[in-house]
């Protein structure tokens, strides 16, 4: 009778230990974030990344990343990713994308950085997507003593090296602006005033058909005038020779 109770107790710790076990499994898979550069205020530094595959059916076919403050899309470049995957920066930090991966492979990747900020550390939050629609959320930061059970990755950072100073930011790419876009259309679009010119050209046009009208009209009074003279003059003559007969 002792037997059978004992194998019973065997059994059921064993159940307990797999059970423990395969919680820790679940809990460790996370997303791993690395840099030999972690260091507040380094140039250039490397930060590598690695989502675990936590399916056994489905592979990986995306990671979406998400900045801390202190970071902007300009601050990075890809550096490594996965064959056949693209770097794609968004609005508020980058997406990686390509062919599933297999089932329970890492997606392995790294970006440079302009610039790591000055902090003690910096979160990365992450969302991993699988070819079955699934997708991993590891966005959670701790609060207090208690451990979140889907943690962001973070980095954390040594103290900056003396003497380092934090690089002007980053340019981003300029694109006209829909207002000044707005005032160039309607600058082409509305018909511009006459210019000073213009208005004296049409004076002096005025000015000229003026005095071309009073030439005209001095030269018709002379010729009037000359007729008149000699009519005149005609009629002076005749009655001279009438009055010599």
């Amino acid at each position: 009778m002792q037997r059978p109770r004992a194998s019973r107790h065997v059994l059921t710790a064993l159940l307990s230990l797999g059970l423990v076990l395969g919680a820790a499994g679940t809990a460790a898979a996370h997303v791993e974030v690395n840099s030999s550069t972690a260091q507040a205020l380094a140039v250039d530094a490397t930060v590598t990344f690695s989502a675990e595959g936590e399916s056994s059916t489905a592979g990986i076919t995306d990671v979406k990343v998400t900045l801390p403050a202190g970071l902007a899309p300009a601050d990075i470049t890809p550096d490594k990713t996965p064959d056949g995957w693209a770097f794609t920066p968004t609005a508020d930090g980058w997406t990686i994308a390509g062919p599933a991966l297999a089932p329970g492979a890492p997606a392995e990747y790294s970006v440079k950085v302009r610039q790591l900020p000055s902090t003690s550390s910096v979160v990365f939050k992450t969302l991993v997507d699988y070819s079955d629609g699934h997708t991993d959320r590891w966005i959670e930061l701790p609060q207090g003593d208690a451990k979140p059970e889907h943690p962001a990755p973070a980095l954390a950072l040594r103290p900056a090296a003396a003497g380092a100073t934090a690089l002007p930011a980053a340019a981003a790419p300029s694109t006209p602006a829909p207002a000044a876009t707005a005032s160039v259309s309607a600058s082409v679009t509305a018909s511009p005033p006459p210019s000073a010119a213009a208005t004296d050209t049409t004076a002096k046009s005025d000015d000229g058909e003026s005095t071309t009208t009073i030439v005209l009209g001095a030269l018709v009074a002379v010729a009037v005038l000359g007729t008149v003279i000699a009519l005149l003059v005609r009629r002076r003559s005749g009655r001279s020779g009438r009055s010599g007969r």
